[in-house]
């Protein structure tokens, strides 16, 4: 068996066993497969696998190798899980089903346009910047409820989830708990946080996605 399609395998059974623990629902978490940096060739095996949630971080770096791979293998849902410049707002909405770093007035505006011109609607979710980190995107928790609401209200936009990446160096745990208070003040149900080294915790935490890169295709 190929080595990412084994790490896989764990990946999936170390989800299923924190699904557990949590007396949630099997099945209640989905695995998004992080993909950026990685070629169709080391992406395949997963595919073939039969997993088809993946994330990018980048439009242009996704444009180059999913129409391909899409064509290949049908049922593929693609998350952008990256900053959105406003002016890749067209591309991103043809080519993502979920777009999880909504985080300011101009985006939201611009996803608005062209989810109307293009009649497509990918899910969306805010970036919520828990730790409040000047290098990173995301609202401000402060803000986070509002901002839903004014997603919704001016721009027609229907926000289902929200998104975090906790500060590297602090313990995420807190980070999550704060997200999924953040969830419920604003009325949305799917929280994406945890990623390959703690996504064990944030299904303890709530947690209806997570994103998981390197343990799945090994370090970048």
């Amino acid at each position: 068996m190929h080595d990412t399609v084994q790490h896989l395998n764990a990946v999936r059974d170390a989800i299923a066993a924190a699904e557990r623990e949590s007396n949630r629902p099997a099945g209640s978490v989905t695995l998004v497969a992080v993909s950026k940096t990685f070629d169709a060739p080391e992406i395949r095996p997963v595919l073939e696998a039969g997993h088809r949630t993946f994330g990018e971080n980048r439009v242009q770096e996704a444009q180059a190798k999913w129409p391909a791979l899409r064509e290949e293998f049908p049922g593929i849902e693609l998350h952008l899980i990256g900053p959105l410049q406003s002016n890749k707002a067209k591309e991103a909405v043809v080519l993502f089903d979920v777009i999880e770093t909504v985080d300011r007035e101009k985006i939201a505006a611009e996803l608005a346009r062209e989810m109307s011109r293009q009649g497509r609607a990918p899910k969306l979710y805010v970036q919520v910047n828990t730790g409040l980190e000047p290098q990173k995107a995301g609202i401000a928790p402060r803000e986070a409820a509002a901002f839903v609401r004014r997603c919704r209200e001016a721009h027609g936009l229907a926000v289902e989830g929200l998104m975090c990446i906790p500060p590297a160096d602090e313990n995420p745990g807190p980070h999550f708990a704060l997200l999924e208070k953040l969830a419920g003040e604003a009325g949305v149900e799917k929280l994406s946080m945890g990623m390959s080294g703690d996504y064990a915790l944030a299904i303890r935490f709530g947690a209806t996605s997570v994103r998981v890169g390197s343990a799945i295709f090994g370090g970048r």
